[in-house]
Order: C-alpha cells, then sequence, then structure tokens
C-alpha cells in the first residue's frame, strides 16, 4: 500500500467498540477497514479489557497505522459507567503506545462538528456523511453504528491534523480553573458530555 498515513480510529466501549481504518495517498482519504467488536454480557470486566487490548492490537498488526485515534470518555451520572468506559479507552491507547504508536483522544462532540459542521449531530447523521465522503455503497454500510463511530474518529482526525500528530493531551476545564464538581464541570466543558 502506497498511503502516506494509515490512521486507525477508535470508538471505545464495554459492550460493542467500534473501529474504523482509513488511508491517506495524495491527500484523499480511503476506506481500508470498518467494523466492531462485540464483547459477551457474560465476560467480567477484566476479561472484556484483555479482549479489547487483543483486538486493537491485531488490528495494529494488520493494517500497522501510523497513528490512532480514540473517543474520549464522556462524563455522565453513572460512575460505575462512566470508569469502566474509561479503563476500556485505557486498554486501547495502551496496545498503541505498547508499539510507539501516536495516540490522540477527540470528545463526542468535536468528532461530530468535524464530521458533520454540528456538534449535536445524532449518529445517523455521521453516519450518513461518512458515507458520502469515503463513498461507502449502501450494502457495505455497516449495521451497527458504532462501526461508523469508530471511522468517525479517523476522519476527525485527519481533518484536525495536517500534520504527525501530538501525544495524548490531558484534559483541563476550558476556564483553566479547577472543576469543584460534576455540575461546574458540566458547564465548563459542555462539549465533553454526551446523553444516552
Amino acid at each position: 500500500m502506497d498511503f502516506s498515513r494509515i490512521i486507525l480510529g477508535v470508538d471505545p466501549g464495554t459492550q460493542i467498540m467500534g473501529f474504523g481504518v482509513i488511508g491517506i495517498r495524495e491527500n484523499k482519504m480511503e476506506l481500508l477497514d470498518l467494523g466492531i467488536l462485540k464483547l459477551p454480557a457474560t465476560d467480567d470486566h477484566a476479561l472484556k479489557l484483555q479482549k479489547i487490548f487483543k483486538f486493537t492490537d491485531e488490528l495494529i498488526r494488520r493494517w500497522k497505522p501510523d497513528e490512532l485515534a480514540a473517543e474520549a470518555p464522556f462524563f455522565g451520572k453513572n460512575v460505575q459507567s462512566m470508569l469502566k468506559l474509561g479503563r476500556a479507552q485505557g486498554v486501547v491507547l495502551a496496545a498503541a503506545l505498547s508499539k510507539e504508536i501516536p495516540v490522540r483522544e477527540y470528545s463526542p462532540r468535536s468528532i461530530k462538528q468535524s464530521i458533520t459542521g454540528r456538534g449535536g449531530a445524532s449518529k445517523e447523521q455521521v453516519a450518513k456523511m461518512l458515507q458520502g465522503l469515503l463513498v461507502i455503497p449502501n450494502n457495505k454500510m455497516p449495521q451497527y453504528l458504532d462501526a461508523t463511530d469508530g471511522l468517525a474518529v479517523a476522519v476527525c482526525h485527519y481533518f484536525q491534523s495536517g500534520k504527525p500528530t501530538e501525544q495524548v493531551k490531558s484534559v483541563k476545564p476550558k476556564s483553566g480553573k479547577k472543576a469543584s464538581s460534576w455540575a461546574n464541570f458540566i458547564h465548563q466543558n459542555p462539549d465533553r458530555v454526551r446523553e444516552k
């Protein structure tokens, strides 16, 4: 493959993890792969993390991406769900970093904004826009929107980075002030909140 860059995008999840791989050739995107890892509900959380790590490692070995981009965890009311999702994202990043692949994370809102021009766009709107951008036939569109969510992360990263990626940046409230409560944090960081 004579791509100048290959980008792996991941939408981490503890039930379904979506991914998309794009190649860049002469400043144009080409879809290489997209799909999901469906995790059995019966697995305990540690086993799910192991499967996520192994699956991400397999994707890295298969596609040899130059960069990995992941959707950042969102903040919600269920602390246990947030912790589990954060761990899932952590093992995805660890799989890439163990191979010295630069990683970057994007908030759900910034991904939607980058793809559709609207931070509040629906998953269906994001999928439709990606279908047009990458000329994906209807019969090749995935059953699960988690797959197009993963692809959206890769495309967002391409749009956001005209140069090699930076390492993951720490998340700080936009005001520069420390958030003293969840309510303050949400108020200061509306782009980091996703409704279920």
